[in-house]
């Protein structure tokens, strides 16, 4: 008998299968028995039905507790009333083992409690749709670059340097140097975009921020593309195709995993281009006349998040930061200096920043000014200056976060539902 997994179940409607999985929920109505059995690709119902109650199945299926694993054979028959419109006519069970005592049960569970059981959370229904809609956007970000020429660099986690400031390092000893955790792929990416064009690094981030938001982790991950001679129209345009790719994807895609969330997909239907862009000083008194306390030379938070979402129903491009509140390869603006050609790219619904990016400085002068303004060592740069010495030219790139594309897609109001096994502040466990 052939072994099949749930998602294929249509297509052997009419046959005899085997089925390897765990018990979701068991019920019973008159003389007949039903479990829900899961594999990890779906969730199907299996039912019994006999004339006997002595049947061993019914002996069985009595044993039965939540997660125990299992293998069921039978018959697949087409039913509109079971979920999934397929279920499976068991005639054998095989018990592998018996679950005892499986701490996440159907009543209400506090956060803390699933949290410190991830581990088991993850095979309840709403943290698998999350990961499943995870898994989409993932193989969407990897067809959208593949299919558009780009070239997938591998980054190093160990560096010897900061990207993204000083401040947010996590420090380890490398032999008899120092190391840091990466906290971007971005100036190897710059390397390697010299040497091929147009590139992308995936993989994770590390930020030591001492931050107990909804939207920050510790270990989350980025695709960031980089690409020469590109400028800052380049890639927000690059960033708008990108964005609209994703959501094409999932909403054909996981469009049953986003109901089991309960998110109502017609905001992200609505999505198209053009963006709304705005430049950081236009947005500031439009968001100071809403109400926010914010002065001119701050940073967005909460609550600027959402009220640039009143402005448009799709995501806002702002460009034209502070050149102070910026990193410090950002490319300045020819006719003001004192910002930065970057752009940060504001999800609806008080979603907040899921790209971050821009213009790189590629005047090698200029670069020199920038790390002695930020008390960087030049020494640990000297491969990254080298770059500008050696056919420097325009080059542009962006940074999008896994987690906030997958929490503003999924409508989850916190980014530790995102990834499996989320580090916070304070939890690094299990």
């Amino acid at each position: 008998m052939k072994w099949v997994y749930i998602e294929d179940i249509a297509a052997h409607r009419g046959q005899d299968v085997e089925l390897r999985g765990w018990v979701y929920n068991t019920r019973s109505s008159g003389r007949i028995r039903f479990i829900l059995v899961r594999d990890g690709t779906g969730i199907l119902q299996a039912t019994i039905h006999s004339e006997s109650e002595g049947d061993p199945l019914y002996e069985k299926f009595d044993s039965l507790t939540q997660e125990t694993s299992l293998v069921v054979r039978g018959r697949v028959r087409e039913d509109k009333r079971a979920p999934g419109g397929f279920e499976l006519g068991i005639r054998e069970i095989d018990i592998l083992q018996a679950a005892e005592d499986y701490p996440i049960t159907p009543k209400e569970h506090s956060t803390p409690f699933l949290m410190e059981h991830r581990h088991l959370w993850l095979r309840s229904r709403k943290p698998h749709a999350v990961l499943q809609v995870r898994a989409e956007v993932v193989k969407a970000i990897r067809d959208f670059f593949d299919g558009r020429g780009f070239r997938l660099m591998d980054t190093p986690i160990l560096t010897p340097s900061a990207c993204e400031g000083t401040t947010t390092l996590f420090e380890t000893k490398y032999f008899d140097q120092t190391a840091y955790l990466s906290q971007s792929g971005q100036l190897y990416n710059e390397a390697t975009a010299a040497a091929f064009g147009k590139v992308y690094c995936f993989g994770p981030t590390f930020r030591a921020e001492k931050s107990k938001t909804r939207r920050h982790l510790i270990e989350f991950w980025m695709v960031e593309p980089e690409v020469a001679f590109a400028v800052l129209d380049d890639i927000i345009d690059l960033g708008t195709d990108l964005v609209l790719f994703i959501l094409e994807r999932v909403l054909s895609q996981r469009r049953s995993d986003l109901e089991a969330l309960e998110r109502d997909p017609r905001p992200l239907e609505a999505i198209a281009k053009p963006f709304a862009r705005l430049t950081y000083d236009e947005i500031v008194p439009r968001l100071q006349a809403k109400g926010s306390a914010m002065a001119r030379g701050d940073d967005f938070g909460a609550a600027e998040d959402a009220l640039i979402s009143e402005l448009s129903p799709g995501p806002v491009c702002i460009t034209h930061f502070p050149a102070a509140i910026k990193a410090f390869y950002m490319q300045p603006a020819p006719e003001r200096p004192d910002l930065a050609l970057g752009v940060d790219f504001m999800a609806p619904e008080g979603y907040g920043e899921i790209i971050g990016g821009g213009q790189r400085i590629h005047d090698p002068g200029l670069l020199e000014e920038r790390l002695r303004e930020h008390h960087l060592p030049a020494e640990a740069y000297a491969w990254y200056l080298d770059l500008r010495k050696f056919g420097s030219c325009p080059h542009s790139g962006f940074g999008l976060g896994v987690e906030r594309t997958v929490s503003w897609i999924c409508g989850i109001k916190h980014i530790r539902e995102t990834i499996p096994f989320p580090r916070l502040l304070y939890r690094i466990y299990p």
